[in-house]
């Protein structure tokens, strides 16, 4: 018997084998590969699934940030531009005490006419919201801190911090103004705090402390301070994801800052530690400059700032002195370098 051809001996052989064999490569027979068996397929199937839902959270959460992120800095650039084409930050609105029949009640419209008279002749807005219908301007009725508590969404200053209005010498006290609030074109939902007494970069000098620091108070020169949602109602409605402050910070040579704090520590450095422990955490994460140290006091219930003790800025005064923001009331101290205080991580 001749030797068999390669093809008509792959054939015989093919013929011999299993029916496992004959599913392995090409089938030249029928011309088509042989088709997987369900089990196979249902089993390739539930490993895509775990490892999905392993993988899909965090790759979603990735894409937040970068979202998130992005639309911060526009935000900020557009804050900061419209804000700059003002020609002075206060004297907007009123807010005094009417006292009629025998009662009284509080006449308040600045956060409103700042809105509707200032802010709105240099930056594009959709829609403005009084004090009573906040929520028209697409907010959630309840804010999640940076610690995960929840918060109703705040009406008044003293909802940011009860001791905005309270404390300190006399004319320096701020007036609990009511919050008014708008929609950019761009989505964002904005909560307006205003300050219409607010005054130009100056010291105010309180006085010497106890240890002999010299005082000054900061409150009155925060002239606006906001509250965004950069998706408005959608959520997670977060502080530090979706949800962030901006302040405009003196009347005139406004300086505008959004500070997004991510931790407090928990003990005391001098200040040629307090930015080394900071980028400890993470190489993105700063100290503060004094100006962002009182934005994040006007938000100090969202930020859950809790400690009343002061914290190193970033703010140099001299050789051997820096600033120290002090959070009982609102007051910044020139400290020497070599003093412990506490420290205040964020992101720019």
């Amino acid at each position: 018997m001749p030797p068999l051809r390669p093809e008509r001996e792959w054939r015989e052989r093919a013929n011999t084998a299993t029916i496992d064999n004959r599913c392995v490569g090409f089938d030249r027979r029928k011309n088509q590969r042989c088709a997987f068996t369900m089990a196979e397929i249902l089993l390739s199937l539930t490993i895509i699934g775990v490892v999905a839902a392993i993988t899909l959270p965090s790759l979603t959460g990735n894409i937040n940030e970068r979202t998130w992120n992005t639309q911060r800095k526009a935000l900020y650039a557009r804050m900061s531009q419209a804000i700059a084409l003002m020609p002075a930050l206060n004297g907007y609105g009123t807010y005094e005490t009417v006292s009629a029949g025998g009662s009284t009640s509080i006449n308040d419209t600045a956060a409103e006419t700042f809105i509707t008279a200032g802010l709105s002749k240099v930056l594009k807005i959709n829609n403005i919201c009084d004090n009573k219908h906040l929520w028209d301007c697409g907010f959630s009725s309840k804010i999640t801190t940076l610690s995960a508590s929840q918060i109703a969404l705040p009406a008044k200053m003293s909802d940011l911090n009860p001791g905005i209005p309270a404390g300190g010498a006399s004319g320096f006290t701020i007036n609990n103004t009511a919050a008014a609030a708008f929609e950019t074109v761009n989505g964002e939902s904005i909560l307006a705090f205003y300050n219409p007494n607010c005054t130009p970069e100056q010291l105010f000098w309180s006085g010497i402390d106890s240890s002999g620091n010299n005082g000054f108070y900061m409150k009155p020169q925060l002239c606006a301070h906001f509250v965004f949602d950069l998706n408005g109602s959608k959520g997670p409605n977060t502080v530090g994801k979706d949800i962030g402050i901006i302040s405009a910070i003196y009347s005139s040579d406004t300086n505008v800052v959004m500070p997004q704090p991510v931790r407090m520590l928990d003990a005391r450095y001098p200040y040629s530690q307090a930015a080394k422990e900071c980028s400890k955490l993470d190489s993105e994460y700063r100290l503060p400059n004094i100006e962002e140290l009182l934005s994040m006091y006007y938000s100090k219930t969202l930020f859950d700032w809790n400690v009343d003790s002061g914290s190193w800025s970033s703010t140099v005064e001299d050789g051997t002195h820096a600033w120290v923001f002090g959070p009982h009331l609102g007051m910044k101290y020139a400290i020497n370098k070599i003093e412990n205080w506490y420290v205040h991580c964020f992101k720019r």
